[in-house]
């Protein structure tokens, strides 16, 4: 299975029954359709420790990149982000290839990733190639790895089970180049969350298969992750002119209850274009004083605004993240919570 997963960008194929739900044609006056919702707010995964047991949890990979919904409706494509922004423009490739799939109405709910060599997503690839945070380039060659459907000709769909949701969506997406089908595993759910920390990749991703679709975070999808990656707000950089882009590292904090904490600082992945970049957006968030109590001197502080997705491999004894890499700034528009420390 490993050399499979490997091929396929780590996807994985299960014998299942066709899908038994009728698709409702939107033209047959007769029917009665259920109204097209503008918006559905994303069904998120909670955090768990280790991966459920049973057979009563679909499994499929973590993918490292952009909540998107898809909505196609009578020939045109929105393509809407986890805060409910406007992307159409930034991903024309998924947008182009949704219309082919040839579908009346439909709600796609996936993740927008690039891949790397080995077929793994890379989410600072996928920032550069949007331009950074608040760029204005277009992902042409980003991939919509779908998951769920939600609405399909006239159908709202988020009552029925996951099962019959995945059918559905296996019926009605055909091979595109940049759409695909995130492809359930048959396997172990220990086994599999070993196989992807061995091949490099963040995480399973682990949902009730009865659980009809429901808004935030409730239960029913789990995330298991190999390494933990949070999002932090940066306090302040240590200006190097030896490091690239002139920051030695970032400083972080985290929500604990209404204020901020100091959780330690990261220097590690940054690169010239990204760290240049980065200082720019710094430049302009400048103040005297940090926003949380924190004793360094030679320290550029900022207004703590600009969230910043790391890479972790846990915590120290003192409350500071261990082993952290940094991946990238992530935008106002994914609305990613930042990481809370307890009060």
């Amino acid at each position: 299975m490993a050399r499979r997963m490997l091929k396929v960008g780590v996807g994985g194929d299960v014998a299942r029954s066709p899908a038994v739900l009728p698709r409702r044609n939107r033209r047959q006056a007769a029917l009665a359709l259920d109204p097209m919702p503008d918006r559905i707010k994303p069904c998120l995964a909670l955090l768990a420790a280790k991966p459920p047991e049973g057979n009563d949890w679909l499994l499929e990979v973590k993918w490292d990149g952009y909540r998107l919904a898809i909505h196609i409706e009578r020939g045109k494509v929105r393509i809407l982000t986890r805060g409910g922004h406007d992307w159409t423009a930034r991903f024309p490739t998924i947008a182009h290839d949704a219309l082919e799939l040839g579908l009346d109405s439909a709600i796609l709910d996936g993740e927008a990733v690039v891949l790397d060599e080995r077929g793994a997503s890379d989410f600072g690839a996928l920032q550069r190639a949007l331009g950074g945070r608040g760029g204005k380039n277009s992902a042409a060659g980003a991939i919509l790895y779908a998951f769920d459907l939600l609405y399909l000709d006239g159908r709202d769909l988020r009552g029925l089970t996951l099962d019959e949701r995945r059918d559905m969506l296996t019926s009605a997406i055909k091979p595109h180049a940049s759409i695909r089908v995130s492809e359930e595993l048959d396997a172990d759910a220990a086994e599999f969350l070993k196989l992807a920390c061995t091949l490099g990749l963040e995480g399973i991703i682990a949902k009730r298969r009865d659980a009809p679709y429901r808004s935030g975070r409730g239960g029913d999808w789990l995330k298991i992750k190999c390494i933990q990656s949070e999002t932090f707000l940066i306090l302040g950089y240590e200006p190097s002119p030896a490091a690239l882009g002139g920051i030695g590292s970032l400083f972080l904090g985290a929500r604990r209850g209404d204020a901020l904490a100091y959780v330690g600082n990261v220097g590690t992945g940054l690169t010239a274009t990204t760290a240049t970049a980065l200082r720019k957006q710094l430049a302009g968030l400048t103040i005297e004083k940090p926003a949380v109590p924190i004793r360094k001197r030679g320290m550029v502080w900022v207004t703590p605004v600009l969230p910043a997705e790391v890479a972790f491999g846990g915590w120290t004894k003192d409350g500071n993240l261990r082993h952290a890499s940094y991946k990238g700034l992530r935008e106002d528009a994914d609305t990613s919570e930042v990481y809370r420390v307890d009060a």
